[in-house]
């Protein structure tokens, strides 16, 4: 296996690098504020630079599939991920970033042409904003075999009636997709299907931004309520009790690219440490000069290089064998990654001090959102089990 990047990809690592000195970095701020801000899909700044971005092809590099994206395969999207992930806004800069990237993949790979003309079309090109409604506040996230929320079919329209949250990016958001039971009775991995809900629709109702760590505005992540909402029976989206199905590729895509852009930002607080500590003077030197944080500095680009190993090698088998034959490495990933991503930025804050504390760097931010990536997407506990339970199958 070779995980040196090619000619096409080096060349694109450049221009994303370049554009993110120049357009995102300078606004980072300013557009954190705006989105903040914001009910709609794009707050006026954001517009701008993702128009830029649009106009220079810096867009939708994360769909292997030529038709709608850059066709690159996951090995070489794992750089230009990363650097994406870097910035909290960056991903949504080059329309890449979750839970668009999913919805995107699975109408592209599950959707009638009907579904894809109406609903992908827009998505891929930027004019809209979409958000995925699976997990509910009544049931463990952790076994979706559980979910209650139910979708009756009564003529020609499908009527759900659930209770969601951490529907992320609702706000602003033109459609959903809802993962919904359709048959009660069927195993436990037949139950439930996918239907794309438009959050326009009678009896949709946004009734909260989730408040996360403090912070409940921008898109959100926010609790939902279906009430005998009422959808036409053709937005039923792949096949009839296909739900999980459809997850498990949604998802497999979705864990790798949370684990590259967490690489990045990663990169980007070992950065700001690394700087602090050569330039920070305390008890006679820089603070650089100390072993403690010599300590901090060595094991932190340890534990980075050491993670972006792993998600190469599970990006190559992926690209090589396919999601299933990878699903070990894909598992393995969303524990490591995240776990790294919140050991590097405590040692960050505690290098950085009351700075790292506050939101005057964008290190505290980085924590707060990558503290997530141990729970979204299956938790630790989950993908521990099952690499253990694999392992162990080998060896029987």
């Amino acid at each position: 296996m070779d995980f040196e990047p090619s000619d096409k990809v080096k060349l694109l690592q450049e221009q994303l690098e370049r554009f993110m000195n120049e357009y995102v970095y300078p606004n980072e701020a300013e557009a954190i504020q705006q989105i903040d801000k914001c009910m709609e899909a794009d707050p006026p700044l954001m517009k701008e630079i993702r128009g830029k971005a649009k106009a220079l092809g810096l867009w939708n590099l994360f769909l292997p599939d030529k038709e709608y994206g850059a066709g690159l395969t996951n090995l070489e999207y794992a750089p230009l991920c990363e650097v994406m992930g870097r910035s909290g806004i960056a991903p949504r800069v080059f329309n890449c970033n979750a839970p668009d990237t999913g919805n995107m993949e699975i109408l592209a790979e599950f959707g009638t042409p009907e579904q894809k003309q109406q609903w992908l079309e827009p998505l891929l090109e930027g004019d809209t904003r979409s958000c995925f409604s699976m997990t509910e506040p009544e049931v463990s996230g952790a076994d979706p075999t559980g979910l209650q929320s139910r979708a009756v079919l009564d003529g020609d329209e499908w009527v759900i009636n659930g209770h969601k949250w951490y529907t992320s990016g609702a706000v602003g958001a033109r459609l959903a997709i809802a993962m919904v039971v359709t048959d009660p009775k069927a195993a436990p991995h037949m139950r439930a299907s996918q239907i794309i809900v438009p959050t326009d629709a009678p009896g949709f109702e946004l009734i909260r931004r989730v408040s996360v760590m403090g912070h409940d505005t921008g898109p959100g992540h926010c609790e939902i309520r279906y009430d005998n909402c009422r959808v036409p029976k053709e937005n039923l989206l792949g096949p009839l009790h296909g739900g999980f199905v459809i997850a498990q590729a949604r998802l497999g895509p979705g864990r790798i690219h949370h684990c590259m852009r967490a690489i990045g930002m990663a990169e980007r607080a070992f950065e700001i440490m690394c700087r602090h500590a050569n330039t920070r003077v305390a008890f006679g030197g820089p603070i650089g000069e100390k072993q403690f944080v010599q300590e901090w500095i060595a094991t932190s680009r340890m534990e980075i290089d050491q993670a972006r190993l792993l998600v190469l090698y599970a990006a190559w088998k992926m690209d090589t064998y396919g999601k299933q034959v990878a699903r070990q490495e894909i598992s393995m990933i969303k524990v490591v990654v995240p776990n790294m991503l919140m050991q590097v930025c405590d040692r960050v804050i505690q290098c950085l001090g009351s700075l790292g504390m506050s939101d005057d760097t964008p290190v505290a931010r980085i924590w707060r959102e990558g503290r997530s990536l141990r729970i979204a997407d299956g938790p630790d506990e989950v993908h521990k089990m099952v690499v253990a339970r694999r392992e162990l199958k080998r060896f029987a």
